[in-house]
This record gives C-alpha cells, structure tokens and sequence, in this order.
C-alpha cells in the first residue's frame, strides 16, 4: 500500500535543475515521502530497500547512491531498474512484489532522471545518443520517428495532435494556479515548480514538423527533463487505517517494435482484466504523453474520448515534461494527489501506465483504502 508519494518539480533539460546529479534529484524527494509517511503513521518507517528507475544515469547503481544520500542509513540497500520511460512505476511494482512476497518491511520506490547530466556513451571511440532498442533484423526506431509513424499509421493529423498538447497545458496551467502541485512537490534548489506549463501552448500551430514529411512538432513532443518522484510501500496489515493506495493489478506487455507507442494500452488492458475490472470502473487515468499521436493512439485503443477529464486531469508529460526514469512514478504521485489528497471516497480506482521503447507497456490498477 501507498502510503506517501512526492515529486520534484519537472524541469527542462539544461535548464534550472540542470547541475543536479540523479541522486542530488532523488534523495531530497525520498526524504520528504518518509517524512510525510511518518506523520501519518505516527511513528519510525524502518525502510529496507530503495528501489528507483533510471535509464540514462551514470551507473554505480543511482538507487544506493540515493539511499545513501538520503540519510536512511548503510544497511538500507538499493536497487536500479531500467524499463525505458516506465521504469518508476515498473520500480514500484518491483517493490510490491517484494511486499507481496511476504517481506513486511517499508519500501521506497520510484525513479530519477538527470538528463542533464547523463554521461556521453561510446562505442569504439565514438559517441552515440542511445543504446538499441532491438537487435539486429527488428524495428528500432528512435521514440520520435515512431511517434510520426504511429501518426501516419492511424491517420492521426497533425491539428488534432496540437489540440491534444494544448488542453494538456490549460489543464496544468489550472492545476498550477489552483494549487494542486503544491503538495506533492519538494523544492529544490530554489526551484518550486515545473518550468515549461503553458509554455508552448501560444506556439503550438507555429511550430513546423521535427521531421521532413512528418507531424510531430517540438510542441506535441514532449520535453526532455530532470525530475525525481517516490512512493512509500507497507504491507496493508501495517498501516492500520491509514489512507493510501492498494495496488489491485498490474501488467507488463510486448508489443510491436516499430510501433512502440501503443505498448500502455494493451498493458492498461492486461491490468484491467487481471482484475476483473473495465475501464468505465476507473475515476483517474495518469498515461505517459511522450507524444501526443502517441497518447491518442493509445486513448483510440482504449475507447477513450481526447478529451476524457479521468485522464491527465491535470496535465500530462506534454506540459510537465518527461524526465524517463521517472515519468512512471511521476504518474503514481499525480493519482496519489488525485485520489488520497483529493478526498476520494475507498475503492475509487486509478490507472497509472506507460509505453516503453522498444515495444512494451507498463500498467497498475490503484485503489484508494482507507
């Protein structure tokens, strides 16, 4: 069960948060979520492990680092999972099944991206932007050609694409100005919101194709971006009457290389049947928008309209920005904040859920108890 969930804010690459490395992101926001899930308990929250998302980090295992560094002590251990832009929730499924598995000790969990200062990778003395998605003789489109192929393919234009972006950024424009952040961030570094809402909306029917003969713009891709977010994880017979979230299903799925896109929806599928429940059950969707064709596409196959308020009420990675290992957990946060902050009654459910490069998707079932 989720007990507390917390987050950096979302900053563009290279820019406010840009000379943080990933643990200097990460502690911070661990620090706050056990702080926050003390007070509720009422009491210590001895932590066994810290288990966080990472894709492009400097190795040496960022989640003993951040344990480290987050004062929780030698003997709290630390484990990295790479899923590509799932990872923090992958994370944090990783951690309840550990919980699941009869270990009753707390967990932290989540993800960390510093994409500003990932380290250069090379090969044979030259550097490259990213290791492969596929071996040889599969599909290996990097994220942006895929997202204007899964356009081309599902005949996703590019105005609607644009209108996709832009209530993304009026629906964080309004969660910022109302305040429903504010709760869930940690400051950093002087640093208190997310830098890039709204921004690009004035832009948005300006901005010309990244690629030739292609859809996708700068405005309808989401940013690159540093961020941090984390959960803290007890077995439900722990935390008495506490309210949380209850992890009620989860899945994880291939799909198509060439169409990696669309993982999240077969995945959010998977989730939901596992647990007997549909989509009309569910008051809270929180889908990784890397890409707006991307995040229609995978709302076409869900039957969801675009402009469904149960998803990304607030505003999605099209307006936050995309900090990859931490976009997954980024997600939990926002339902927690959602759901458990915002007063909704136990056994409302929320979805939180990602595609994944290389062709996969990630998904969980949340309820609040409580």
């Amino acid at each position: 069960m989720i007990v507390a969930a917390r987050r950096s804010p979302v900053t563009t690459r290279g820019r406010a948060l840009a000379a943080l490395r990933v643990e200097q992101l990460a502690a911070p926001v661990v620090r706050a979520a056990v702080a926050d899930a003390e007070a509720v308990l009422g009491g210590t929250v001895p932590v066994a492990d810290v288990v966080l998302g990472n894709c492009m980090g400097p190795g040496g295992n960022p989640a003993r680092v951040t344990a480290l560094a987050a004062g929780l002590g030698a003997e709290v251990t630390g484990a990295t999972v790479d899923r590509q832009c799932g990872s923090g929730l992958a994370a944090i499924l990783d951690a309840t099944a550990a919980i699941g598995a009869g270990d009753g000790r707390a967990r932290i969990a989540g993800g960390v991206e510093s994409a500003s200062t990932a380290p250069v990778r090379t090969l044979d003395g030259m550097p490259y932007d990213r290791a492969p998605f596929a071996p040889e003789g599969w599909p290996d489109p990097d994220m942006l050609r895929a997202a204007d192929d899964l356009a081309a393919r599902d005949g996703i234009a590019r105005p609607r694409q644009d209108a996709h972006a832009a209530r993304s950024h009026r629906r964080a424009r309004a969660a910022h100005d109302a305040g429903r952040f504010t709760a869930e961030l940690v400051p950093l570094g002087g640093v208190t919101a997310d830098d890039a809402v709204g921004r690009a909306e004035p832009l948005l029917p300006r901005l010309v194709p990244t690629l030739p003969g292609g859809s996708v713009t700068a405005g309808t891709a989401t940013r690159i971006s540093d961020g941090a977010a984390a959960v803290v994880l007890l077995p439900a017979r722990a935390v008495g009457s506490a309210r949380g979230l209850a992890v009620r299903g989860h899945a994880v799925v291939g799909c198509d290389p060439a169409l990696p896109g669309i993982g999240a929806a077969p995945a959010v599928r998977a989730a939901l049947d596992r647990a007997g429940a549909d989509t009309r059950d569910i008051a809270a969707f929180e889908i990784v928008e890397a890409f707006a064709a991307q995040s229609l596409a995978v709302l076409d196959r869900l039957g969801l309209a675009e402009d469904d308020p149960r998803v990304c009420a607030d505003g999605g990675a099209l307006a936050l920005g995309h900090p990859w290992g931490a976009s997954g957990a980024v997600a939990v946060v926002r339902l927690f904040s959602r759901l458990v902050r915002g007063g909704a009654p136990a056994g409302t459910l929320g979805v939180a859920a990602a595609s994944v490069g290389g062709g996969m998707g990630v998904a969980a079932l949340l309820e609040v108890v409580g």
